[in-house]
């Protein structure tokens, strides 16, 4: 059985949801992934929906929607984007957090840098995961 990685954020409107967006795509074969927040937004920041889109053809206004952590299935790894305050957190056997900038209001550059950064994180997690080198 894969691991569960939950991907966590406040709002769970951009960061997290580009994470479990690429997390599907570049890491399906390793592990599940989910996102979540302790706030719900009314939508997707259509931003991050935009530059995923245009960068890696996926719609996550289609496949994908605002979830607080209550709504998150039991999760095996948890990884907080970086919320520059308290983190919510979400009962995991491993932790990391990734301490990235929210790009939200910023331009375009932000949010394709972000999501990049996103990319390169979410394929190290999988490799490490193959390897066996986070315990949970």
């Amino acid at each position: 059985m894969k691991p569960r990685v939950a991907f966590i954020c406040v709002h769970n409107s951009c960061r997290s949801q580009m994470a479990e967006a690429l997390g599907k795509l570049f890491a399906a074969d390793v592990f599940e992934s989910y996102s979540a927040g302790t706030e719900v937004k009314p939508q997707i920041n259509q931003d991050a929906v935009r530059i995923i889109k245009e960068l890696y053809s996926v719609d996550m206004n289609e496949i994908q929607y605002s979830k607080l952590l209550l709504d998150l299935p039991e999760v095996d790894i948890a990884v907080k984007m970086g919320c520059n305050v308290a983190c919510p957190i979400a009962p995991a056997d491993y932790e990391e957090d990734w301490g990235l900038d929210d790009p939200t209001g910023k331009s375009d550059e932000e949010f394709i840098r972000t999501a990049r950064i996103i990319e390169e994180k979410i394929k190290d997690l999988a490799k490490r995961i193959r390897n066996n080198e986070i315990n949970f």
